[in-house]
Order: structure tokens, then sequence, then C-alpha cells
């Protein structure tokens, strides 16, 4: 896709939500996760393959966006929203040859972006807030088939993604957000928030592979990076490096902290930049 000009908000935010994704997979390194070094605990994913399912999801966000503006939290918006991102779930399964890229994404996302679109001049605290009671209301159309997620949900008796967006992402408002807050270097900043939510989340996607032991393993790992002073000083980056020795002899993947670094990726940029932008037709946004 390369650069995008954006014309509207609508587009600004399916823009900005499109390079959280590609800003996410990109971050390097990163524990049993795709990234520019190798493909983590995932021998059916590959970079370009990340990418690629990312920019197709484009139209799709924007289409959420339009679909939220001036809207109140609602179950016809929550039903809105939730019939989009099924359309954008067949894309990417499309693109992907059917490889789950982005459906946790996909739901974090269009939930925030939606929040984002429904009222201007949010707070990351208030578009997260305002995200949760959206996804509070049932979806009657959603169907009930049970993924990866919701077994390891329902095996071990934690949130999932569900349980987290319902809470107005926690996560990313205590751990994420506060860490792309704390430091200049980019890189830096955004590992360090990734190690904050693997320290603290019960990551279903690691429940589903490798059970609460390599939970609480990974969870420890993450301390240590973050005890030693984050991935900026010697010793926090050496305990990166441990825990992706770890995390690949485990062969798990933090998929969830994955998801909420993403979104709070999206989120930041909303801060950084506004809710609406320069989106006048000369803003462009590399993809």
């Amino acid at each position: 896709m390369g650069k995008i000009v954006v014309f509207n908000t609508s587009e600004y935010l399916g823009a900005l939500a499109v390079k959280a994704l590609v800003d996410e997979v990109c971050l390097t390194p990163k524990p049993g996760l795709v990234d520019e070094e190798n493909n983590g605990s995932h021998h059916d994913l590959t970079l370009s393959m990340m990418k690629a399912s990312a920019r197709s999801l484009y139209p799709f966000f924007v289409e959420m966006a339009q679909a939220s503006k001036g809207k109140q939290p609602s179950q016809l918006l929550r039903e809105t929203l939730g019939e989009i991102g099924r359309n954008a779930e067949e894309k990417m399964f499309a693109v992907t040859n059917g490889i789950n890229t982005h459906k946790g994404a996909i739901w974090s996302l269009g939930l925030l972006i939606g929040s984002a679109a429904s009222q201007g001049n949010s707070t990351s605290e208030e578009i997260a807030k305002r995200a949760g009671k959206i996804a509070r209301f049932e979806d009657a159309f959603m169907m009930k088939r049970l993924t990866n997620g919701m077994r390891a949900k329902k095996k071990y008796g934690v949130n999932g993604a569900v349980g987290e967006a319902k809470a107005g992402f926690p996560h990313i408002i205590k751990f994420v957000l506060p860490m792309l807050r704390e430091t200049k270097n980019i890189n830096h900043s955004r590992l360090n928030a990734l190690m904050a939510v693997m320290a603290h989340l019960d990551d279903t996607c690691i429940l589903h592979r490798g059970g609460t032991l390599a939970l609480e393993k990974v969870k420890e790992g993450a301390r240590a990076v973050l005890r030693n002073g984050g991935v900026g000083t010697r010793e926090g980056f050496q305990s990166l490096l441990k825990l992706n020795r770890l995390v690949e002899a485990l062969f798990v993947s933090p998929g969830g902290s994955a998801d909420l670094l993403a979104a709070g990726l999206f989120l930041y940029e909303l801060e950084k930049r506004g809710i609406g932008g320069n989106s006048d037709g000369n803003t462009s946004l590399r993809l």
C-alpha cells in the first residue's frame, strides 16, 4: 500500500489502525512473535503475510469509523461493528489462505475506532471507556463457535479479549500507554510496553498452547526485563534475549499482548496527532 493520503476523519482513523498493526509486527525483537528477525513461535506466519493482512483491513476500519460517527454506545452500534468485523475477518482469511493473523486485533481496534469516531476530542482513557460500553452490549448475530481464546478463557477462568474490552481495556490504560509516554526512544518504549503487558496479562494465546505453567514463566521473564531497567539497559536487554529463548523453548506466543500493544499504539498516535489529524487531503501515512 505504501503511502496513503487521507481526506476525512474516518480514513484517518482507518489509516492509523493499519499503521499501528504494521508498527507492532515490525517491532524487533519480540519473544514468540513475528518480527523483522524471525517468525517467532509461528511456523505458518511471515512478516510479509502479517503486513498484507494488516493493510487489507483498511477499508473495513474506515467503514467502522463511518458507521460510528456521532453515535452513542448501543446494541445497534455493537452489532454494526460486529458485522463489519466479520467481513474484515473474511478478507483477512482470503489474504492469508485461512490463517488467523489479526482476528483479535480486529475486535479491539474495531471497538476503539468506533469509540474514537463517535465523539471527537476524547482522551485515550475516554475512548477506551466508551469502547468498553460498546463491548458490553450483546451482538445477537455473533457466531457461537468457540475460538482457541474462548476455550482457554473457559478452561482457565480468565477474562480473555472480550473481558478486556468490556472492562475498558485496563491493560492498555495501566501499562501500554504509560510506557509509550515514558521515553523518547520509540523502539525501547514499544518493547517495554509489550513487556509490561506480558508481565500482567493472562494471555489466552499462551494459555492455549502452554497452560498456566508456561504463562507464569513468561510473566516472570517479562517482569525480569522491567526489573532490570527495561530494554534500554544492558541488563534489561539481556533479560529480553533470555525471555526470547524461553518462549521459543516453550513454543508459545503472546498474541493477546501483541494485540493490546497494537491497540495502545493506535491510541498513542491519536494522542500525538489529535482525533482528526490534518485530514484535509494533505496528510500521508506510510503503511
